[in-house]
């Protein structure tokens, strides 16, 4: 049976395209240790053999950071050309601002806005990654989920429901806030200088159907 897809923009990781008409692209995770760089490659590695087109690793600290160019290498010398996306959180910012080989050695940038810190930081340390993601020329993937919205977007839009004429029920109220999380925060960084075609979005919600 053919699914029906969205019409969305192609956006190039690493040489693999997603996205428009683009066939559906597996990526995978590893579990090990980043900053164990045999541990890491070889997982990669199997990976990618099995048939897994990107490979997602945590980046999330300075160990992590270092050996993510020396796990590119290893990749490269066997002739393994899967990108790797950097899965960040909540020091991302300075990761990728103190580590250039890193963030140069990624394919793209894994990022929840909800992750980067709070209030004004949040936003400057979101701007900064965005801002490496344009100097380096790679691709984000801003997610958002449910346990990590904007406490401040989500007061707003409740209070704007509450006043609605017809007010929504709590499950269409989810996905309004996590589809508005994600526009805005993709808007953003447009305005921050990055290209719409370098801009993945994503909205992870508890339910399938949703």
């Amino acid at each position: 049976m053919a699914i029906k897809r969205h019409q969305t923009r192609s956006v190039v990781v690493g040489g693999v395209v997603i996205g428009s008409d683009a066939p559906v692209v597996v990526q995978s995770m590893t579990n090990t240790d980043t900053a164990d760089v045999d541990a890491t490659s070889k997982q990669v590695a199997a990976l990618a053999r099995a048939g897994s087109e990107m490979v997602r690793i945590t980046v999330n600290n300075e160990a992590a950071a270092k050996a993510v160019c020396r796990i590119r290498e290893r990749l490269d010398q066997q002739g393994l050309a899967v990108p790797l996306v950097g899965d960040f959180h909540f020091n991302g910012h300075r990761l990728l601002n103190d580590h250039p080989d890193c963030a140069q050695a990624l394919a793209k940038y894994r990022i929840n806005p909800g992750n980067v810190g709070s209030g004004e930081k949040r936003d400057s340390q979101y701007a900064r990654m965005i801002e490496l993601a344009c100097e380096h020329q790679k691709p984000v993937r801003i997610g958002v989920n449910w346990g990590s919205l904007d406490k401040g977007l989500v007061a707003r839009m409740m209070d704007q429901n509450a006043h609605a004429e017809r007010p929504l029920d709590a499950d269409q109220m989810t996905r309004e806030i996590m589809v508005t999380s994600a526009l805005e925060s993709a808007q953003r960084a447009i305005e921050l200088g990055l290209s719409p075609s370098q801009i993945v979005l994503s909205c992870k919600m508890s339910g399938v159907q949703d």
